[in-house]
């Protein structure tokens, strides 16, 4: 049997075991290959039925790396927004939203991607690579890029990218919190909670919610029948 070739190491997107915390060792990689400088990409809220995709990209100064950064989902809220101090005031940093019409138009795979790359685009430098958490890349990133998955767990720059990502969209919950009280936005962040699915029942869908998503496309549909009834 002939053996099989082992997969490039700068294949679309590498797998690996999640270490205990991220490093800085895929920038040095990429830095090794001749890249000047590199950014990590991450998103925050593909899952929720309300409320924005936001999409931060980080570089960092390789000097000045905040200790403790970690994937967000495993830090308390005060200590993602210490992080997020620390990485605003020492990295280049860009942050874009994709609301819910977006999400609407190009599904939320797309509006995901599309922010992604813009993120990139608007960094205050251009970098050279960058390196996205999950399985996809920007179809039209400016540079070359290198999917990681559970990429927030195994580089500091993608960490650093999901802080800022969830940190932001959390404040933008609380704002939504305050457009629509009765949603609970600030609790639930938009997810699909038994409370948030009992408000959206008894009060329909509101502006900050998404349309295309089963839930809220289905209590659309069902209200839609029933005034056609009537």
């Amino acid at each position: 049997m002939a053996a099989r070739s082992k997969p490039a190491p700068d294949a679309k997107a590498l797998f690996a075991p999640e270490a205990d915390f991220p490093d800085y060792s895929h920038e040095q990689m990429l830095m090794a290959r001749g890249a000047r400088l590199v950014a990590g990409v991450d998103e925050a809220g593909r899952g929720p039925l309300a409320g924005p995709v936001v999409v931060a990209a980080v570089r960092l100064d390789p000097d000045r790396i905040p200790a403790g950064l970690n994937d967000s989902k495993k830090l308390t809220p005060e200590r993602r927004d210490a992080l997020y101090d620390e990485i605003m005031a020492h990295a280049d940093v860009a942050i874009v939203s994709a609301p819910p019409l977006d999400i609407l138009t190009r599904n939320i795979r797309g509006a995901t991607l599309a922010a992604m790359a813009r993120a990139v685009r608007a960094l205050p430098q251009p970098v050279d690579r960058v390196l996205v958490d999950g399985r996809d890349l920007p179809p039209d990133l400016p540079c070359p890029g290198l999917a990681l998955i559970g990429g927030d767990g195994r580089s500091v720059s993608i960490a650093a990218a999901s802080i800022i990502a969830k940190v932001t969209r959390d404040r933008m919950c609380e704002i939504m919190d305050c457009d629509a009280p009765h949603f609970g936005f600030a609790g639930h962040k938009g997810y699909g909670t038994a409370a948030h699915l009992s408000a959206l029942d008894r009060h329909g869908p509101c502006r900050h919610h998404r349309e295309a998503f089963a839930p809220v496309a289905a209590l659309l549909v069902r209200r839609t029948t029933i005034a056609a009834a009537g």
